[in-house]
């Protein structure tokens, strides 16, 4: 069976899969897999974008404290999921869409009346409705290619990933280890699976500096406890962060040259925390 295989932590935020996607379908007719993609409108392969962190806030009592921003951005690449009991197929009432030998999730443009019942079954919003056309269109994984003897690179957009943190291939020989699937909340067994998704997740920051001298720290050692735990270095700007963390409650502890400061109650409940510029007495 195809599947995809997408690290997120790898993903650099090119959009050369989304570009690539768009390469290969606007303006080209792949029937009788596939009418042309239009030119606005539909992204069957989409990069979606979660910014995260805070700007820094002050420590109560620390005048010397400075506001300094900590965020992350990170990019999912969002196609058709390859639902092994795909929604969209028991929604179409005139079976215009089926799961290839492959694996694959096919729309027939054949067979599709533009009815658009299978949109609002499709609870990743991968289904477009072509109005010029009057069907529905989304993701095909690159079947036209993929039933050519001499295409040997997969789907074009996982082909064209520069990082290579989107992959295609057998099921059975992508390294699916510690991956998960998008929206698990959505209760679907899929075939595209990812790695260090950022929802659910938490991330907290900070930046250390000597009031004194008014230079960041680096190589203060950053210790996390609480709902989770951890432990790692400040950077030659003076920055931590501990990410992909569990919402809960956490403490900071700050230790460099001799000197310790806590960073406590940091709530992690409900969004992210950036401690701001912690002084270090």
């Amino acid at each position: 069976m195809k599947a995809f295989r997408m690290n997120v932590s790898r993903c650099n935020g090119c959009h050369s899969c989304q570009i690539a996607c768009k390469d290969e379908h606007v303006g080209n007719n792949w029937m009788p897999y596939a009418w042309p993609q239009p030119e606005w409108g539909q992204f069957w392969c989409k990069v979606l974008v979660f910014e995260r962190g805070s700007l820094g806030a002050a420590i109560p009592g620390d005048k010397n404290v400075r506001m300094h921003s900590n965020t992350r951005t990170d990019y999912v690449a969002l196609l058709c999921q390859l639902c092994v009991d795909a929604p969209c197929i028991s929604g179409c009432p005139y079976n215009a869409i089926s799961t290839r030998a492959d694996g694959l999730v096919w729309i027939d443009p054949k067979k599709c009346t533009g009815c658009q019942l299978c949109i609002s079954t499709c609870p990743y919003g991968v289904i477009y409705y072509n109005a010029g056309l009057q069907l529905a269109q989304k993701c095909t994984g690159c079947a036209h290619l993929l039933d050519r003897e001499s295409w040997k690179w997969g789907a074009r957009c996982a082909d064209n990933c520069c990082t290579e943190a989107l992959q295609f291939g057998e099921e059975s020989e992508l390294n699916l280890t510690g991956t998960a699937t998008l929206y698990p909340e959505f209760g679907l067994t899929t075939r595209v699976k990812y790695l260090d998704l950022p929802m659910g997740k938490r991330y907290v920051s900070g930046t250390v500096y000597n009031p004194s001298t008014n230079d960041v720290i680096e190589g203060a050692t950053c210790t996390l406890s609480g709902a989770g735990s951890g432990s790692i270095t400040s950077d030659e700007w003076g920055d931590f962060w501990f990410d992909k963390l569990s919402p809960g409650i956490y403490t900071i502890t700050i230790s460099a040259s001799g000197k310790t400061k806590t960073v406590s109650n940091i709530d992690l409940t409900e969004k992210d925390g950036n401690v701001g510029d912690i002084a270090l007495t």
